[in-house]
């Protein structure tokens, strides 16, 4: 029998959605997979449904970098509803428990918040998508099962506050990656004394990325049918994602036998670490690791138009 062919076509980049609430990351994909006619996509780290904002989504050869977005860093604004604690720590969860808030003031939010800036540790939510035993965290706690979970360090970078009423304030965050942002909304009430959870959340940047070249479903939509290749321009080069690591520039033979597989000698190439590989004319062809013994290795190549 002959191969079977993918539908769709070859379109490779990565895209900046702005994802709406409501919706979950795997809707969002398919709706865009589907706007591009793309064979290949992938996000880089779901938001929760409620959450809007900023996920990249990556197309045909650019869902083999998929990872190194997900290990990015990350920056949300949140609202966080005081005095009701919820399943889920967030406003689609059922109520737990409702406190009073009792009058606050602006220096004591941010004496609790400043216990939370650096690095930290985290009791991940049972409403997630971790693994326990092959099984998503969050499908058991649908059942009514709670497993114990091991804290985690992460980082918080900036915790900032931005604006408050009588029982909710709003935060800036930028944090490492695996922080559970409705885990620290609800970590924050239990020191205030009255419970909280998230009822707004927006992500703003991933990595390199940040809000401004974000570009909606709606958006895409009306160029599907005005404009086709007014849709491809949106999308950035593969390599964007990568701008934390260093360079590496191949000459044509050292490109043709890494691109075989083979490690290859660079001069005044890093000493540790993965690199981005560029061969001569500055095509982008992929990431590479540094080994032990000075050899550029191929790790994460893209296929040649």
């Amino acid at each position: 029998m002959g191969r079977r062919h993918e539908k769709g076509r070859a379109v490779h980049g990565i895209l900046l959605l702005d994802k709406p609430s409501g919706i979950t990351s795997n809707d969002a994909l398919q709706q865009v997979k589907r706007l591009y006619f793309a064979k290949k996509a992938g996000h880089t780290g779901s938001l929760d449904p409620l959450a809007s904002g900023l996920l990249p989504i990556c197309l045909g050869e650019a869902t083999k970098l998929s990872a190194f977005l997900l290990d990015a860093d990350k920056r949300y604004e949140v609202r966080i509803q005081l005095g009701v604690t919820t399943e889920t720590a967030d406003a689609e969860g059922a109520v737990l428990e409702t406190r009073p808030v009792e009058a606050y003031s602006a220096e004591r939010v941010e004496a609790v918040l400043d216990g939370f800036r650096g690095s930290i540790k985290q009791v991940p939510p049972m409403y997630s998508a971790l693994k326990h035993q092959g099984q998503r965290l969050y499908k058991l706690a649908r059942q009514g099962i709670e497993v114990e979970r091991e804290s985690r360090p992460v980082e918080i970078y900036t915790l900032r506050l931005t604006g408050r009423g009588d029982d909710w304030f709003d935060v800036a965050v930028h944090c490492s990656k695996g922080t559970y942002v409705r885990t620290l909304a609800e970590d924050i009430g239990e020191v205030l004394g009255c419970g909280a959870h998230v009822s707004g959340l927006r992500r703003t940047g991933v990595g390199p990325y940040d809000a401004a070249q974000m570009v909606s479903l709606d958006r895409l939509k009306e160029l599907k049918d005005e404009d086709k290749s007014a849709m491809d321009a949106l999308l950035l080069p593969m390599e964007s994602a990568l701008t934390q690591w260093p360079e590496v520039n191949l000459s044509t033979d050292a490109a043709f036998y890494l691109q075989q597989g083979q490690p290859v000698m660079v001069p005044h190439a890093p000493t540790s670490g993965w690199v981005r590989l560029y061969q001569a004319g500055r095509e982008f062809i992929g990431m590479g690791e540094i080994l032990d013994d000075g050899r550029v290795a191929p790790r994460r190549l893209m296929k040649s138009a």
